[in-house]
């Protein structure tokens, strides 16, 4: 293995250092050339070697770009409120892992007469409550009310890190998180961002209720084609739990819980709120809502950490935030989303231009193709950039350039394409870069890059097809406009 890994280690460095010597397209700079060869040599040592030092070297690489000041690259990383989101909610959950809250809920999920029927059932169940619940909450935000329940489901059923079952119910956590959040346009930007620049463009509302007629149909498609990867392809070992019996969890749930307990669920509880009410009550109270809105995703869970942090019973805090520090944050994964969050800003960055010069070359191309070719081309196009990017520049940038070129075309149904453009953008779960909770899931240990890779493109190719076949048709039936 260490053999194999050192070629793919000298072409990383080489692609890291030296892309940009590379005679560069017309209308891409040099600076856009080294952009990509930081982001490609990154991406390998992600996949092939490692986590840890492949993130530094990524940041270090950037602050070399001319174009951008590394004050600008450590902003965009560190300093981005999606790492303070993380690190706060890491902490936040490491209180609440030392209750018995969250085993009380993973048993709830093993200990149900359906989930006592088999390991795939009890897999059904968890991945499908994560679906239904993301229809309405952040994907981000859903993956960490999710990850404690399933890392106890784990130490409840004694999975090692790496076995097959534990992989597959990481990766469905991940995919499940990003899927739903396609769904529904619900508390979810990346549809929304889709369905804005369809009616900025085309002066014209699509409503939610006919994005969601298709979405949600579509993404169910998308959930059951995944399960049957997982049932033939990953082929998931689950012999050790056909013997499941609820008497062997009762142990576990006999103490009542105590005040503590109840203090940080109570907290906990509140921070949940106010990460998901202004999706709920914008209709009823907007001024409220976008008031909480106006906190951003970080600012609950810090708070929630200082009161815990603050409150003491018997004489010790609610949360140790040294022990927080040390002990539940999670530093590598949190290194690796700060490089994710650094490189996706370097490869929207402006001044570098590899949006408008991918833009530019797009165009052209899907001109010249049939109705049907194009609108396959701009599906396929969001899917796999998805994947391997920003799900919020893919919504932004692939809806930016088909939305024109459908509205010339009176073969193509425009406000039905940039939906679905919405839809497969919100997916991709392939690559670290594409959302920060696949960075944390693939160097977690229960899975790893190179699976995630590896099903998130099957997943992919799956997602085509439906969209193509399925969505898209159901899209020009359901959105009327």
């Amino acid at each position: 293995m260490k053999n194999r890994k050192t070629p793919i280690m000298v072409f990383a460095l080489l692609a890291i250092f030296l892309f940009r010597f590379v005679p560069a397209p017309a209308g891409l700079s040099s600076d856009g050339m080294q952009v990509v060869g930081i982001f490609l040599g990154t991406l390998l040592l992600w996949i092939f070697v490692g986590i840890d030092w492949p993130s530094l070297l990524c940041l270090a690489a950037l602050t070399l770009v001319p174009t951008l000041d590394p004050a600008q690259v450590f902003a965009s990383s560190f300093g981005n409120e999606t790492f303070t989101f993380l690190l706060f909610t890491f902490m936040l959950t490491y209180a609440l892992s030392q209750t018995t809250i969250i085993k009380r809920i993973a048993l709830t999920f093993i200990t149900s007469n359906w989930a006592q029927k088999g390991a795939w059932q009890l897999a059904l169940l968890f991945l499908l409550s994560v679906l239904l619940m993301g229809l309405f909450i952040s994907p981000t935000v859903l993956f960490f009310i999710m990850l404690p329940i399933l890392e106890e489901i784990y130490e409840i059923l004694s999975l090692k890190k790496g076995s097959s079952f534990a992989s597959m119910l990481m990766i469905g956590l991940v995919v499940s998180c990003s899927l739903s959040s396609g769904m529904t346009p619900i508390a979810h930007v990346f549809p929304v961002i889709a369905l804005g620049v369809f009616e900025s463009i085309a002066n014209v509302t699509i409503s939610y209720a006919g994005y969601m007629a298709f979405a949600i149909p579509a993404g169910l498609l998308i959930f059951l084609f995944m399960l049957l990867l997982f049932r033939f392809v990953l082929k998931p070992d689950m012999t050790q739990f056909k013997q499941l019996n609820k008497a062997d969890f009762k142990q576990t749930v006999s103490d009542p819980i105590t005040k503590r307990e109840k203090i940080i669920l109570f907290v906990f509880t509140v921070v949940i709120l106010l990460w998901v009410a202004p999706g709920i009550i914008a209709p009823i109270l907007p001024g409220v809502a976008e008031l909480i809105e106006s906190f951003g995703t970080a600012i609950p869970p810090l708070a929630g950490v200082v009161v815990l942090a603050i409150v003491r019973l018997e004489g010790k805090p609610l949360l140790v935030i040294n022990e927080a520090i040390t002990k539940g944050v999670s530093w590598p994964s949190l290194i690796m989303a700060a490089s994710t969050l650094a490189i996706g800003s370097a490869l929207t960055n402006e001044k570098i231009g590899l949006i408008a010069y991918v833009s530019n070359v797009m165009a052209p191309i899907a001109q010249g193709l049939a109705p049907l070719l194009i609108v396959a081309l701009f599906i396929t196009w969001a899917t796999f950039e998805s994947n391997i990017g920003s799900h919020m520049v893919t919504a932004q940038v692939v809806t930016s350039v088909a939305v024109p070129i459908a509205l010339s075309s009176n073969a193509i149904e425009a406000a039905s394409l940039a939906a679905v453009i919405g839809l497969v953008a919100s997916i991709g779960s392939a690559t670290p870069p594409s959302m920060p909770y696949v960075a944390i899931a693939g160097s977690s240990g229960w899975t790893n890059t190179v699976q995630m890779l590896k099903y998130g493109m099957l997943i992919a190719v799956g997602t085509i097809f439906i969209a193509l076949l399925i969505a898209y048709p159901l899209a020009n039936v359901f959105i009327n406009v």
